[in-house]
C-alpha cells in the first residue's frame, strides 16, 4: 500500500506569480505613470494657448514712401514682432493679397490717416488685434483711424464660433464610427469600409447644414457651390481620420487604433488652431496642427467657406496624403489576413 505525502507546492509552478511586482511598487508605478500623462496633457491643451498671439504675422502697407516708413516703425514700437510687413503698391493690390490669404490684413497709411483692412472670416482674433494696433499708433502718431472689413464673417455669427469649433467633432467624427462599425461588422471588411466612406459623406453634409441653417456660420444656401464646397472639406477631413485610424487597426490590432486615436485626439485637438487660426498658434504648434488631419480639415473648411478655397491647396493636400496613407494600411491589413487564413486552411488539411 502506498502513501502519498501532502506536499507545499513548487515555487517554481508558477513563474507568473514570481514575476508580478509587489502591489505597493505597482501602485506607486502606475500613480507616478498617470501623473506623468496629467503634466503632459496640461503641457498640451494650455502651453499653446499661453504662448500664442500675434507674431510675424503678414500684414501689407500701402501708401507714401515716408509715411509708410514711419507707419512701420510705429508699427514695430506698438507691438514689437508682431507683423512681417509687404509693401504694395495700390490699395486694390492689397485687397486682392487680403482675399487670395497671402496676407491676414494690411494698412493704408498717409501723414494724416490709417485705413486698417481686415477679414475677420480668416480670423476674428487677428482681425481685433490688427485693428487694436492700428487705434495704438493712430493715437500715438496723431492720425485718424478707420477700420475696413475686407471679408467679414456672417452677421449671424460675427465671432466665428461656428468654425472655431469644429476640432472636437472632427476629431469625434473620426474616431467613433471605426470603432461602431466594426462592432457592427465585425467580420466583413466590405461592409465596413463602406460605412466609414458612407458616415464621411454624411457627416459633411450635416456639419455643413447646422453651420449653415442652425448657426449662421456660412450664409451659402444648400445649392451653391460654398456649401457644397465646405461638406465636402469636412467629409475629406472626417475620412482623414478615420481610414487612417481603420488602417492602423487593420496592420497593428487594438494596439495601433488605440494610439492612433490618442495622436489625433491629445496633439491634433489642441494643435488644430481652428479657432484663430494657425497663424496666431507658436511656430511650433503650428507645424503639428497643420500636419494632422485636424487642423488640416479646418483650413480648408475656411478656406471652402469665406475665401473661394484661396489659401486651402496645402491642408487640402494633406488631406488626401492621409486619406491615401489610410488606404494603404487597409490595403497591408487585408492582405495579411488573407495570408493569415490561407495559412491556417493549408495546416487543417
Amino acid at each position: 500500500m502506498t502513501t502519498t505525502a501532502n506536499r507545499a507546492p513548487d515555487a517554481q509552478a508558477d513563474p507568473v506569480a514570481e514575476k508580478t511586482p509587489h502591489p505597493v511598487l505597482m501602485l506607486l508605478g502606475l500613480t507616478a505613470g498617470l501623473g506623468v500623462i496629467l503634466v503632459l496633457l496640461l503641457l498640451v491643451f494650455i502651453l499653446p494657448s499661453l504662448e500664442s498671439g500675434a507674431h510675424d504675422l503678414r500684414v501689407g502697407v500701402v501708401g507714401p514712401v515716408a509715411a509708410v516708413d514711419s507707419f512701420e516703425r510705429s508699427l514695430e514700437t506698438a507691438d514689437p514682432g508682431a507683423y512681417d510687413t509687404r509693401r504694395f503698391t495700390s490699395e486694390d493690390d492689397l485687397r486682392a493679397a487680403i482675399e487670395n490669404r497671402d496676407v491676414v490684413g494690411g494698412y493704408v497709411v498717409d501723414d494724416t490717416s490709417i485705413d486698417a483692412l481686415v477679414a475677420s472670416a480668416g480670423s476674428a482674433t487677428i482681425s481685433g488685434n490688427l485693428a487694436a494696433t492700428a487705434q495704438a499708433v493712430g493715437k500715438a502718431t496723431d492720425r485718424a483711424v478707420e477700420v475696413d472689413d475686407v471679408v467679414a464673417l456672417p452677421a449671424a455669427d460675427p465671432t466665428g464660433i461656428g468654425i472655431g469649433g469644429l476640432a472636437f467633432p472632427l476629431v469625434f467624427g473620426g474616431i467613433v464610427p471605426v470603432v461602431a462599425f466594426r462592432k457592427v461588422f465585425p467580420r466583413s471588411e466590405g461592409w465596413y469600409h463602406a460605412g466609414l466612406f458612407g458616415f464621411s459623406l454624411l457627416g459633411g453634409f450635416i456639419v455643413a447644414c447646422m453651420l449653415d441653417f442652425v448657426f449662421g456660420s456660412i450664409d451659402a444656401g444648400l445649392w451653391s457651390a460654398e456649401f457644397w464646397a465646405v461638406a465636402g472639406a469636412i467629409a475629406l477631413g472626417i475620412g482623414a481620420l478615420a481610414f487612417p485610424l481603420a488602417g492602423l487597426q487593420g496592420v497593428f490590432g487594438a494596439k495601433g487604433f488605440t494610439l492612433g486615436a490618442m495622436v489625433m485626439m491629445f496633439l491634433g485637438n489642441p494643435f488644430a488652431g481652428i479657432a484663430a487660426t494657425a497663424a496666431w498658434l507658436p511656430s511650433w504648434a503650428a507645424v503639428v496642427g497643420q500636419i494632422l488631419p485636424p487642423g488640416a480639415a479646418g483650413t480648408l473648411v475656411r478656406a471652402a467657406a469665406y475665401f473661394h478655397g484661396a489659401g486651402g491647396a496645402t491642408a487640402g493636400l494633406t488631406l488626401a496624403a492621409w486619406m491615401i496613407v489610410g488606404l494603404v494600411l487597409i490595403a497591408v491589413g487585408l492582405r495579411r489576413n488573407l495570408v493569415s487564413s490561407a495559412a491556417e486552411v493549408e495546416a487543417a488539411a
